[in-house]
């Protein structure tokens, strides 16, 4: 089964999601950390 599916079936369009949100929170914490440094 090849990782990107043309047509993703409903499970791995929310395990992209899942993978997508968790990415974006990890970039969020970032940026708050190199805000939050002095």
């Amino acid at each position: 089964m090849p990782v990107l599916d043309p047509n993703p079936r409903n499970g791995q369009k929310k395990m992209l999601l899942v993978f997508g949100s968790f990415f974006a929170i990890f970039v969020i914490i970032g940026i708050i950390a190199t805000i939050a440094s002095p």
